[in-house]
């Protein structure tokens, strides 16, 4: 078994409702973000490049940790703290992470996110009871909701996401809608040359 994403690249309309879902549901400190929706085009969120009005060009990319298959993060963490599961999440014990940065310095997706102290934009928890520890000095990533997926529920970004441009499951299952998906549907992967085999892949 391999968990894994895949996103609609003609789908996804920039709504940013999985980035704000995934905030809530994992109750992060205020300033801290686990899932970003870029604009691929103009200089500026939600704005083209090229010459009205027959020369634009506007995408819109979510980006969030990537669950490679050949993680870097694992590889440099000195404490073990940053771990892949059998079922290829990857994931951060924060009671073992000594904040030391090296899985930051070593992700080349820019998604891991380091927690100095934080503090909260109401004072008191939201989300889901059993949401990741935010511990001062430690790192934070997206967790593919781990604690949802053990439930047999689906990723809050999947859950939330208005344009059904997400999809969730395991690309070793060849019956399972995502492998269909991506044996049918010509796709991509985010920075392939880093050799870390990530497992969220963008249909085109």
């Amino acid at each position: 078994m391999r968990y894994a994403l895949a996103i609609d690249l003609k789908k996804c309309f920039g709504c940013q409702t999985c980035a704000t879902a995934c905030k809530l549901a994992n109750n992060l400190p205020a300033g801290i973000s686990w899932n970003r929706v870029t604009t691929e085009g103009g200089t500026t969120i939600d704005t083209a490049s090229g010459t009205y009005p027959n020369d634009l060009h506007m995408q819109h990319v979510p980006i969030a940790c990537q669950h490679c298959a050949d993680p870097a993060c694992v590889a440099v963490c000195p404490t073990g703290a940053t771990w892949q599961e059998d079922n290829g999440i990857v994931l951060i014990d924060p009671e073992k992470c000594i904040g030391c940065l090296a899985c930051i310095q070593a992700c080349p997706y820019d998604v891991r996110r380091f927690v100095e102290d934080p503090v909260w934009a109401v004072d008191f928890a939201v989300g889901y009871a059993d949401a990741p520890q935010h511990l001062p000095g430690t790192v934070g990533k997206c967790t593919m909701c781990a604690n949802l997926v053990e439930k047999g529920l689906l990723p809050m970004c999947v859950e939330s996401c208005t344009g059904h441009a997400r999809y969730f499951g395991d690309i070793e299952d060849p019956e399972s809608e995502i492998s269909k998906l991506l044996a049918s549907r010509e796709w991509h992967q985010l920075m392939p040359e880093a050799g870390t085999n990530p497992c969220v892949f963008y249909l085109d």
